[in-house]
């Protein structure tokens, strides 16, 4: 295999991190300006020459680490969205990059063409071998144009089982990653049958007999998420999503009013932390503090040690137990939860109060003159059996 550490052109590049503050104010979101703003008071005091700034950096430092740790310690739900659409956060191409020793792309669905949004090929790390499959996004926007913003056509996913079902004749583990918004719903990819292509992918991958290891490393966003998202071990990063629609998308669709995105976030229960408590997820991976945007290295050395790690663990299983455990995990989703309470009327929104209360039936002024003509008509029918024999 071609070694291809150096992320090929079109592919998602190089994340940059941080870079200079004033670089990072330009792509920073808007509850991180206050660390950016500090950050930009250090570089400054750091570009003074000959001067012993010590005892006036240091303080700067502590105070910038502290609310790095209170701001990425209590994000919503909807910031939590936010973060995993960082522009500088780190892409499948970036991973690549960096825990790959070797990579070759494999391309094509062998009907009916190259889908860009989802690549996968052979890869190593020193003597493991597996398959990876990952979306992309791209970073500029011809990239971005070039792999449909990650949202996948049919294709792509035929192209993923393909390569699945090769890694399983061969006996190669897999992995994938996972970062989209959702499948693409266009005409054509309807028309080239989407939902059937990610159906028939979830359904091969709940018994693949390798070990098969899946990771939310941005957005998972519906089924898109879910045509590679089935597994022996599924993990999300810190500050990713995992959610069966975009915020805005259930806004759009509850409310019709895509502006309530955070309350539609807060409802998904789409954190990390919620996803674990329902069972959904099996791990969360660290990420550095105030994010894998902050420290792409840092996080791409995190994300190696995970995978080789569980690579290793489950390549050790026995493969009727690991197939059985699998089953197991997935009946399991969802057995131990609570219904949720019903809410009540003065915790709904103004507009949904009206929508929630019911309509009554037979009363008012339409439903008196009903229930008056029906009351005649039955004391007309008593009062003359007559009557009932001649219409008999």
């Amino acid at each position: 295999m071609a070694a291809t550490n150096n992320p090929k052109p079109g592919t998602g590049g190089s994340p940059k991190g941080t870079g200079s503050a004033s670089d990072g104010l330009t792509a920073s979101l808007p509850f991180e300006r206050p660390i950016f703003e500090l950050e930009r008071k250090i570089e400054e005091l750091r570009g003074i020459p000959d001067v012993s700034l010590n005892g006036e950096l240091k303080p700067l430092e502590r105070k910038r680490d502290r609310l790095l740790a209170e701001i990425f310690g209590s994000l919503t739900p909807w910031q939590t969205v936010e973060v995993a659409r960082h522009p500088r956060r780190p892409q499948f191409s970036d991973y690549i990059g960096g825990i790959c020793d070797e990579f070759l792309e494999l391309h094509g669905d062998r009907l009916f063409g190259e889908d860009k949004a989802i690549a996968t090929g052979l890869a190593r790390i020193e003597d493991r071998r597996f398959l990876i499959i990952g979306h992309r996004k791209g970073r500029d926007t011809r990239e971005k144009l070039a792999c449909n913003f990650g949202c996948a056509h049919p294709e792509g996913y035929r192209k993923a089982l393909h390569k699945m079902k090769l890694a399983e004749r061969f006996g190669l583990p897999i992995v994938t990653l996972i970062n989209t918004p959702g499948a693409y719903p266009g005409v054509g990819a309807e028309e080239r049958g989407q939902a059937w292509a990610i159906a028939e992918s979830i359904l091969e991958m709940c018994s693949l007999k390798v070990p098969t290891i899946c990771i939310v490393i941005g957005e998972g966003g519906s089924g898109g998420a879910l045509g590679i998202g089935v597994g022996d071990r599924v993990f999300m990063l810190e500050h990713a999503y995992y959610s069966v629609i975009s915020p805005e998308g259930c806004a759009s669709i509850l409310w019709h009013d895509g502006s309530r995105r955070e309350e539609a976030a807060e409802a998904l229960r789409l954190t990390s932390k919620d996803l674990t408590k329902l069972g959904v997820v099996d791990g969360v991976i660290p990420e550095p503090l105030g994010g894998a945007h902050r420290e792409p290295d840092t996080m791409i050395g995190t994300m190696k040690d995970w995978i080789v790690r569980t690579l290793d663990e489950l390549t050790a299983m026995d493969p009727e137990e690991r197939l059985a455990k699998r089953y197991e995990r997935l009946r399991a989703l969802g057995n131990d939860l609570e219904p949720l309470p019903e809410p009540s009327r003065a915790e709904l929104p103004a507009g949904d109060v009206e929508a929630a209360t019911p309509k009554s039936k037979g009363k008012g002024a339409t439903g008196k003159k009903a229930g008056g003509k029906k009351a005649k008509a039955g004391s007309a029918k008593k009062a003359d059996p007559k009557g009932k024999k001649a219409s008999k």
